[in-house]
């Protein structure tokens, strides 16, 4: 198993704002977790990192004391997330400056031909096997409400004027739920994680094309078609094979 991740900022932010983290294929448990912060001035910045590097923190520590069957590791994976959305929260109230400040997160736990997913925000993951791509996450967005609620498309959706507004982040409030759920990953699956600065400039069709074909490359070249179909935010992939 290999990991091949890239990020950037993009043609229209000063900074970026994403962060994330993959595992080298020697470590003792594989955890890829990548988060998209927003809040003024570094709050962004600061947010997606200490969330990233709470959640793996915590990971990392309790993996040998829990048992190893699949509801232990999907609440470890879950508390992890929990964990650091406190951890967020009060950083911001330290400081003027954090204050409002968030983020996205979305951890991937490889373990025993499972992945163990948790989930909070926009950003996504998707699953490749054979011929199909499948979002394993339902973004906590304004839009995505308004799809499943039936009042507009999904084609209305991607053109929204408030398609980038969270119904739910992590590090905003005392207590965040994250969404958390258990996937088959056997020989030959692919699982991309990415911000939305990837989907909003890519379509799903064409990230499914670009994985399959360009190998070790499909994280650079996903990155390097978003910035040419206009760059308007951060973007991050994380190709997992």
């Amino acid at each position: 198993m290999g990991a091949f991740a890239k990020t950037d900022v993009g043609k229209a932010r000063e900074k970026n704002e994403d962060y994330y983290y993959i595992s080298t294929p020697n470590d003792e448990i594989q955890v890829y977790i990548l988060a998209d912060g927003m809040g003024g001035y570094n709050g962004g910045e600061v947010a997606s990192k200490l969330a990233t590097t709470t959640a793996l923190s915590y990971i990392q520590t309790n993996f040998t004391s829990i048992p190893k069957e699949k509801e232990d590791i999907l609440n470890l994976v879950k508390s992890a997330m929990e964990y650091a959305n406190m951890v967020v929260y009060e950083k911001a109230s330290e400081s003027k400056e954090l204050e409002g400040m968030g983020t996205t997160l979305d951890v991937c736990l490889i373990y025993n031909n499972k992945a163990y997913i948790g989930h909070v925000g926009d950003s996504r993951i998707y699953r490749i096997r054979k011929e199909f791509i499948r979002k394993l996450t339902h973004d906590h967005s304004y839009v995505e409400k308004l799809v499943k609620d039936g009042t507009i498309t999904k084609e209305e959706a991607s053109h929204h004027p408030k398609k980038n507004m969270l119904m739910k982040a992590l590090g905003c409030t005392a207590f965040v739920e994250p969404d958390v759920t258990i996937k088959g990953f056997v020989k030959d699956d692919i699982i991309l994680m990415c911000s939305d600065g990837l989907t909003n400039m890519v379509k799903e069709q064409e990230i499914y094309e670009i994985i399959k074909r360009e190998g070790t490359l499909a994280a650079e070249k996903l990155v390097q078609k978003a910035n040419e179909n206009g760059g308007y935010d951060n973007i991050t992939a994380i190709v997992i094979r």
